[in-house]
């Protein structure tokens, strides 16, 4: 297995101390760093090559959103995980926007914090269940209003799939099409619901309840 460079990224010292401590027990992970705050963090990525940040969303003078864009735009191969508390719900758009690859309640277990990173590291976008609980949750507290699209019967097929984290090689072969089609399906729901990445096609089945969360 191949090893992770990874860099904790959170105001709180006794958290990241913490989550250092779980990780170190991980043989193919390497914390390579701890930033306090978004700008400490800009700065040691100039120096330090890194796989993934483990990003929190509040932080003093540089928060994690601002981080995450300006980190991709200058690193763009950084995977970021967003590490979120209960009631930061209104902030996850601003960060799918800004191009994280996953969402983590900070209350996470180890094997939970694993497979995010195993996750993201071979390409797919990681949503913790209990996240996606909340979200829900928020929708019907607020009484959200999503706008929905008419997808056809195969877009929904493949945007299921990319919800279950299938690459567009898996999900061609277990819908029996070629990747070209695949590629063109979802090029087409990325269109049709205005998201930008497959984590935000996540976060948009979430919220119409195109994906079952238990």
């Amino acid at each position: 297995m191949s090893e992770y460079r990874v860099m904790i990224v959170d105001d709180h010292k006794m958290f990241r101390s913490g989550l250092r401590f779980l990780l170190n027990s991980v043989p193919n992970i390497n914390i390579v760093g701890e930033a306090s705050n978004g700008k400490e963090f800009l700065e040691m990525a100039d120096t330090i090559p890194i796989d993934i940040a483990l990003m929190d969303i509040n932080m003093p003078e540089m928060n994690g959103i601002e981080a995450t864009r300006k980190a991709l735009e200058k690193f763009p191969d950084i995977k970021i995980i967003v590490l979120s508390m209960h009631g930061e719900e209104e902030y996850y758009d601003q960060m799918l926007d800004a191009g994280v690859k996953g969402f983590l309640l900070k209350n996470s277990d180890a094997d939970e914090l694993i497979a995010a990173l195993e996750a993201v590291m071979s390409g797919k976008s990681y949503f913790s269940q209990e996240l996606l609980v909340d979200i829900l949750d928020q929708k019907r507290l607020h009484k959200l209003r999503t706008e929905t699209v008419k997808l056809s019967q195969r877009e929904l097929e493949v945007l299921k799939l990319i919800c279950d984290g299938y690459s567009n090689a898996e999900i061609a072969e277990e819908l029996f099409i070629s990747q070209r089609t695949v590629d063109r399906h979802r090029s087409n729901l990325l269109s049709k619901t205005a998201c930008k990445n497959s984590t935000s096609l996540v976060m948009y089945a979430v919220k119409n309840r195109i994906i079952e969360i238990s």
